[in-house]
């Protein structure tokens, strides 16, 4: 027998996939249609048939609890329901859906459903409910309910309030208002005569690539820190006091990305030769702007500040011991690092997270 936690967990999509099963399997089911028309959504809409599909729908007469436990099928001690059924039927998309809408679909639907459980109680049979890999996998899913049952409703976007935004943006208000910016790459020589002929040779062919330039800068610059930069200056805006003045209206002189100045002179003794490597224009996002983007970020924070506090305290209940001498001893395979075979040639992903990321839960077809 599964355990109790595993027929009610189900399995996701993909996993009866793996089997043949699901909506797939379903498919697969089927008997060879040329003219393709079981892919076609069903049935057809006639107006007969359109009014009675509206009628199954959200006007229709709520089904009652003892309707929904009504069994459709028993395999042996496990029993399908209707309300199960019609759940899992409706977790698919509105097209997967439209397949199943007569007796017939109904019933190959829920053959699938039986060939899962009757799969399932084999594998159960055989020892395969206490194989490390469905254990884990089985923790796994639990693990994702846990945390989405912890957290999905408990922290949302909405629990973010006004005032903790404004605090964020005031904090940070460079990344909303940020006047013009240029990026520039530059030669540092001693005098004059030497900066122009630099600037000779870097407009030409030798000074056209930035890779180009660099080797100007490591070739004249008479500036140490400079050059172990590639002579970057960096992104500065009009007001910056870390760069001359003369130079800063060099800079943003340039009109293309790529262009390369005159001889500027800096008036403290050296000149510069500019290469323009980028060029930022303003940008002024107001708060009510902003609001969406910082809205998120600070529900991604709170939510994972919480899920870590939840992790910390139920680790600081549980008796936890370590080996490391054991730990040392563990070899690692980076061979074919962090892909798995799926048994058929191919690379499957690693498993994934056993926390979700912050966000929307994701929500598998058939579980």
């Amino acid at each position: 027998m599964l355990p109790e936690t595993v027929v009610k967990l189900r399995v996701p999509l993909a996993l009866l996939g793996l089997l043949g099963l699901g909506v797939g399997g379903v498919a697969c089911q089927k008997k060879p249609d040329p003219q393709g028309t079981r892919d076609r959504p069903s049935p057809a809409q006639t107006p007969d048939q359109t009014a009675q599909t509206r009628a199954a729908g959200p006007t229709a007469q709520p089904q009652g609890a003892e309707e929904l436990k009504a069994p459709l099928a028993k395999i042996d001690d496990v029993t399908i329901t209707l309300g199960e059924f019609q759940g899992q039927i409706n977790r698919q998309s509105p097209y997967i859906r439209a397949r199943y809408t007569s007796l017939e679909q109904k019933k190959e639907f829920l053959d699938s459903l039986i060939r899962f459980e009757v799969l399932a109680k084999e594998a159960a049979r055989r020892g395969l409910d206490k194989d490390p890999e469905v254990v884990r996998t089985m923790k796994q899913v639990m693990i994702q309910k846990l945390m989405q049952g912890e957290f999905d409703a408990k922290i949302t976007a909405d629990t973010v309030a006004d005032a903790e935004m404004k605090t964020y943006y005031d904090a940070n208000l460079a990344e909303y208002v940020r006047p013009e910016e240029v990026r520039v790459s530059a030669i540092i020589v001693k005098n004059r005569a030497q900066a122009e002929r630099v600037a000779l040779e870097a407009r030409g062919d030798a000074g056209k690539t930035n890779k180009g330039f660099r080797d100007l800068v490591n070739k004249y610059s008479q500036d140490e820190d400079g050059r172990l930069r590639g002579g970057d200056l960096r992104y500065f805006d009009a007001q910056t006091k870390d760069v001359p003045a003369s130079v800063i209206r060099a800079a943003f002189a340039l009109p293309n990305t790529g262009d390369v100045s005159a001889a500027v002179d800096a008036g403290n003794g050296t000149w510069y030769v500019l290469k323009q490597t980028g060029r930022r224009k303003s940008m002024t996002k107001s708060f009510d702007d902003a609001k969406p983007a910082i809205r998120n970020k600070l529900f991604r924070e709170k939510r994972l500040t919480a899920q870590k506090d939840f992790v910390d305290g139920l680790r600081a209940a549980a008796k936890i011991e370590i080996n490391e001498t054991n730990l040392a001893k563990v070899r690692i395979d980076t061979s074919q690092a962090g892909q798995v075979d799926d048994g058929h040639g191919h690379d499957l992903p690693p498993l994934p997270m056993a926390i979700p990321p912050a966000g929307p839960a994701d929500k598998p077809g058939i579980r």
